[in-house]
């Protein structure tokens, strides 16, 4: 599932994002959700999350849709 829609995005969610520093390369970085930081419910390019080790970036692709 895509990051695309902050409805299907909390905190405990499994995600791989792309930081800012790596959005030309488009590598990923998998962590776990801590807070939302994008307020409109869509965004083309993916929510912007920060994780639990502090790393911020856009959701590409939700893992874990359980919650862990």
């Amino acid at each position: 599932m895509d990051g695309k829609n902050r409805k299907n995005i909390h905190s405990g969610l499994q995600v791989d994002i792309v930081l800012k520093k790596d959005q030309r390369t488009g590598k990923r970085t998998r962590g776990i959700v801590k807070d939302i930081l994008t307020n409109s419910s869509f965004h083309p390019h993916g929510v912007k999350v920060r994780l639990e080790d502090g790393q911020i970036g856009r959701v590409q692709e939700i893992i874990d849709g359980n919650g862990s």
